[in-house]
């Protein structure tokens, strides 16, 4: 099978600006995920697709490939990632003829992954019977135990009422977190779909020490942590 990595790294962000390319142990967050997919066997590119002159800079001074700039109206805040998905294929399908069997995103807010971690998806994706391959770890509280919402009535309830009395958390279905350490898509299915669950969807459990999402500056602060203990 024929693979293309990808990064979508956009320059807006509210929750940490400038983020993407915000020094994280002595290089730009951004540069973490482009050496973890350069280290992936099978691997020789990764396509970063960014509107910021600034990020495209970084990401080629650290070995990616930035063949266009993400036209604004896919860089949005509220513009959905799978476009940008779809963006970025179809420029591989009109410069080059051919489109990947799949794509491996990278996201950039993962640095805690190992490249291993991304092979693991690559294994998984390889043993068929699935379109889409993504990453979870455990989740930090449970839908039927301790997760509410709001009611119009003023009430607050569980997320998911559970069929009886659930006095423990240990006592409830277990549910996960979704990861931003790795996606696997079969491109067809990204060109021919809109949601990842619209497919059939494979994952890969990732240990919760090496799936830590940057959002936030606490977000930022904890990964740092982590990585000096490491």
């Amino acid at each position: 099978m024929t693979y293309e990595a990808m990064i979508f790294a956009r320059g807006g962000s509210k929750g940490l600006p400038r983020k993407n390319i915000r020094p994280l142990m002595g290089k730009p967050l951004l540069v973490w995920s482009i050496e973890h997919a350069l280290a992936v066997p099978g691997i020789d590119r990764v396509l970063v697709s960014t509107d910021c002159e600034d990020i495209a800079a970084v990401a080629r001074e650290c070995g990616a490939w930035v063949p266009f700039l993400r036209p604004a109206e896919l860089a949005a805040d509220e513009s959905p990632e799978w476009l940008a998905w779809r963006h970025a294929l179809q420029f591989l399908l009109e410069t080059e003829g051919v489109m990947p069997h799949a794509m491996l995103s990278v996201p950039a807010t993962a640095p805690l992954r190992l490249p291993k971690d991304l092979q693991s998806c690559l294994m998984e994706y390889e043993k068929g019977d699935c379109d889409v391959v993504l990453t979870m770890t455990d989740a930090h509280r449970s839908p039927y135990f301790n997760m509410v919402k709001s009611n119009d009535d003023g009430t607050v309830s569980r997320v998911i009422e559970p069929d009886g009395n659930i006095a423990r958390r240990q006592d409830t279905p277990v549910v996960y977190d979704l990861a931003t350490v790795g996606y696997v898509l079969n491109t067809e299915f990204v060109m021919n779909n809109n949601a990842i669950f619209d497919g059939r969807v494979h994952s890969v459990y990732i240990p919760i020490e090496r799936s830590v999402d940057i959002d936030t500056l606490l977000d930022f602060q904890i990964a740092e942590l982590l990585l000096q203990s490491r």
